[in-house]
């Protein structure tokens, strides 16, 4: 029977390690949306309690066109914070899970690298051709996934920069529609009260 080298126990362990450590990341990234989701359920609960008392209490028109315009401001920017809350957790798993894999990567070429260097020292008189080869081809590869990883964290950084400006555009619609519903309102209410 021959005994397992230590270094592929090693290495088995430490890949099982890091498959652990990406399902405890997908996990939390999970449980920060329920908890998320859970704060915005009980809120929303709260504020239609708080909204509803408020509609009742509307006596006439003016008040009904003020008490309306007054909830577009808030629910818009409420929607875009959700929006960016969630887009924040599932930013923080994917960027875990990338750190997580990119070390398993680097791992793999440690391991692969060590392997070529073993087999180096144990090879025949005259291989030293197919050693270069495969140390070269090893680097090659190498360099592509890096230039690959590269372009990835470029366009992650972009995508969300994208995003920060969307969110933000999105509130000054929200706040500039809420401010020319109410203005409208204001108006309105002007034109009908008698002797304006």
């Amino acid at each position: 029977m021959s005994a397992i080298p230590q270094n592929v126990l090693a290495n088995q362990k430490a890949s099982l390690d890091n498959m652990l450590a990406i399902q405890g990341a997908m996990f939390g990234g999970f449980e920060k949306l329920v908890d998320l989701n859970l704060k915005v359920m009980k809120a929303t609960m709260d504020e239609v309690a708080q909204k509803s008392q408020q509609a009742i209490q509307v006596k006439d028109a003016q008040e009904a066109v003020a008490f309306v315009s007054g909830l577009v401001q808030p629910n818009a920017e409420k929607a875009t914070a959700y929006g960016k809350h969630v887009y924040d957790i599932v930013a923080g798993v994917q960027t875990d899970i990338t750190r997580l894999t990119e070390e398993q990567i680097a791992q793999g070429r440690e391991q692969m690298t060590e392997t070529i260097d073993q087999l180096a020292k144990n090879a025949p008189t005259g291989s030293e051709g197919a050693v270069a080869l495969m140390k070269s081809s090893l680097a090659t590869a190498n360099s592509a996934y890096e230039s690959m990883a590269k372009a990835a964290r470029q366009a992650a950084d972009a995508a969300e920069s994208n995003i920060t400006a969307a969110t933000n555009a999105t509130i000054k619609a929200a706040t500039d529609a809420a401010d020319a519903a109410s203005k409208t309102a204001a108006a309105a209410t002007r034109a009908r009260r008698p002797g304006a």
